[in-house]
């Protein structure tokens, strides 16, 4: 059981139910069974209000917090409260919506927090037939044709992400340093920087320069959704 906090009210928390679906009865074959249990975003949908909420609803479970870059100026403050809960993060730069994108095409570019170009390209993506729509009348649900059009593309998803990281400007970042094991709770404290970095990205990599970069991919490996391979 894990705890995912996200401050979308629908994408994300169907996201997770596809992964429950899709994935959570474990495959007989050494992967395990799992269950994610979406968190309301509780008070706020700052990201630090979804830190929070994560923390309060996992206990001594396992959580996470799923949160944009959109606007944000509180970020670095959630990322303060996730080193010092051992809160997981999954963030995306510009939006959730990259991770999307990338289970059918590569992307880059900086989008200085703006997801416009990243919908379109959704809209337009090979084998995304289902997503032509995305984003039309508040509609960014991820159900039915569009949970089928997920299927089987994980892995794809996941070598995208982990290139972005590779590519990120810094210049140290690695996606082979990636941390996708669970923390032991008797584990020595860890900076905001050093928390940050489980993403692959450099401990002097700024958050918000991330850009673009999605760490959902970290949650799949994590899970045993996708292997935890290193470069």
């Amino acid at each position: 059981m894990l705890y995912v906090a996200c401050e979308g009210e629908s994408t994300e928390p169907d996201y997770l139910e596809y992964l429950n679906e899709q994935f959570g009865d474990g495959d007989g074959e050494g992967r395990q069974p799992f269950r994610i249990q979406p968190v309301p975003r509780g008070d706020g949908r700052t990201p630090s209000g979804i830190v929070e909420a994560a923390r309060k609803a996992a206990g001594e479970d396992e959580a996470w917090a799923l949160f944009d870059r959109d606007q944000w100026n509180d970020i670095p403050q959630a990322i303060k409260a996730a080193a010092e809960f051992r809160i997981e993060l999954a963030f995306s730069h510009p939006s959730f919506d990259l991770w999307l994108l990338l289970h059918f095409q590569a992307f880059g570019g900086a989008q200085s927090g703006s997801s416009k170009l990243v919908v379109e390209k959704l809209r337009q993506a090979k084998g995304a037939d289902a997503f032509k729509d995305y984003d039309k009348k508040s509609d960014k649900s991820i159900k039915g044709a569009r949970r089928d059009a997920l299927k089987k593309r994980e892995s794809k998803a996941v070598n995208h992400a982990r290139s972005l990281v590779a590519s990120c400007s810094h210049g140290l970042c690695k996606p082979g340093h990636a941390k996708t094991e669970p923390v032991d709770n008797d584990a020595e404290p860890q900076s905001p920087q050093e928390w940050a970095a489980r993403s692959g990205h450099d401990p002097g990599c700024p958050v918000l320069h991330r850009d673009p970069s999605t760490d959902v991919w970290r949650l799949l490996a994590t899970l045993g959704i996708v292997g935890r391979k290193s470069d």
